[in-house]
């Protein structure tokens, strides 16, 4: 059992003490009932519902199954602070995440209207605290994909289609929100995300305000999410003309595999990061496994101080811009940095980083489609069509038919695929999980 196998039996016997007054929720989507009382015997049906009843400090137990939202409408919110454990069995006698896989993950026909991110935390207080443990959060059935293009031999799917494309007939457009996001309402109180996997995200795996206390994401798996796998940006503090001037909370990064993100567009143009460090936040990422990100493993060109960030003992590989995007505070110019430089930035911390292949349990037909992407255009220009005669006539510019194609854009990734990548290093990114009982 490694060191952070530990932490996560004893996650459930410090929460489960805490708090006399604080309420316990059971919900099972297989043998539950929304008008049960919500107890081990007679548990909820729906996240929801004990979400609906729930005040801050109190814990939600959840068995294995899939859930998105009260009747299946495609997500869910958090109204306050309470903490949510994922992973048992239907009698609630064991908590295993890896045999009882606990999915928010809803259905591209449950999206209907709603354009809502998976997982949102409406309200929090300072002093309050929001937990999400055990717990796989998954957009990948809820995206729409392309049924032709940008398909390599192996992946599951073809490309992410954007909520401004066409999509197949019967499908409805992609959701781009984050997996999980954080209102600025919310930003307050202290955050835990640990021993989850976020994956397939349209616009983020984790996104959101952090105004003071702890934000701290341990132990998680990312895989094959856009723009960013993890984006916190401080809410408090104060902000100058040319960066920060002061920080009121701090974010630690530590032990997490994070693998492909994606970039913003599929011209494959900007943004595609693991960690993007974000105004008025001290951070500590340490020990994590940062690879294949179509940008950088972290951005750091935010206008952060320095001295607020620490970059220890991590490991990067086939990210394919950098290691790291840094700017000097005030200096809009960024520069790409490999991992054998990080000591020359001047960073509270950056030491034992290193660039290496390790052998993971990664979907190779993804990671060789991932290697191989290209976005090509092709321009079809006939000065002699009826419309570009009558530009030709009047001075005006003449016009063609752009066809675009990428190999490869944000393809949908097998969660039971990710679920094998806890452990896969016990040096550096997500451990394993020990299973635990009550």
């Amino acid at each position: 059992m490694t060191r952070l196998s530990c932490v996560f039996g004893l996650t459930i016997l410090l929460l489960s003490t805490s708090g006399a007054l604080a309420t316990d929720f059971y919900i099972c989507k297989a043998r539950g009932n929304n008008s049960n009382p919500g107890t081990t015997e007679l548990p909820l049906k729906n996240i929801d519902a004990a979400l609906a009843k729930a005040e801050p400090g109190d814990t939600l137990h959840v068995a294995g199954g899939v859930y998105f939202g009260i009747r299946d409408r495609g997500y869910i919110e958090v109204r306050v602070p309470v903490t949510m454990l994922g992973g048992y069995s239907e009698d609630f006698a064991v908590r295993d995440p890896l045999a009882n896989p606990t999915l928010i993950q809803p259905t591209n026909e449950s999206v209907g209207n709603s354009r809502n991110p998976l997982l949102t935390l409406k309200s929090s207080q300072a002093g309050q605290r929001f937990v999400l443990d055990g717990f796989i959060v998954d957009a990948g059935m809820r995206n729409a994909y392309s049924d032709k293009e940008g398909w390599p031999e192996g992946v599951e799917t073809g490309r992410l289609l954007l909520p401004t494309e066409q999509v197949p007939t019967g499908m409805r457009s992609t959701v781009d929100k984050p997996g999980l996001f954080i209102e600025n309402a919310a930003s307050a109180g202290d955050v835990l995300l640990q021993n989850n996997v976020f994956i397939n995200c349209a616009m983020y795996a984790v996104h959101g305000g952090h105004k003071q206390g702890s934000f701290i994401i341990r132990n998680n798996v990312f895989v094959a999410n856009r723009m960013a796998a993890i984006e916190i940006f401080g809410t408090g503090g104060k902000k100058g003309p040319r960066g920060p001037l002061e920080h009121d909370g701090s974010v630690e990064v530590a032990y997490n595999t994070i693998l492909f993100s994606w970039s913003r567009t599929k011209e494959l143009e900007d943004m595609g990061y693991g960690v993007r460090i974000m105004t008025m936040l001290t951070y500590n990422i340490h020990h994590n496994l940062i690879g294949g990100s179509l940008f950088a493993g972290v951005d750091h060109t935010r206008f952060n101080p320095n001295d607020w960030i620490k970059v220890d003992d991590n490991v990067f590989f086939a990210n394919k811009q950098a290691a790291m995007l840094f700017s000097e505070p005030g200096n809009v110019q960024m520069e790409r940095v490999k991992v054998t430089d990080f000591a020359d930035l001047g960073l509270a911390s950056a030491t034992g980083n290193r660039e290496a292949s390790l052998p993971l349990p990664i979907d190779s037909a993804y990671l060789e489609g991932l290697l191989g992407t290209i976005y090509a255009e092709e321009a079809d220009l006939d000065p002699n069509s009826l419309a570009n005669q009558v530009r030709a006539a009047f001075g005006l510019p003449l016009r063609g038919e752009l066809t675009t194609q990428v190999s490869m854009y944000a393809n949908r990734y097998s969660w039971q695929k990710a679920l094998e990548l806890f452990g896969a290093s016990p040096e550096v990114g997500a451990q394993s999980l020990a299973p635990a009982t009550e």
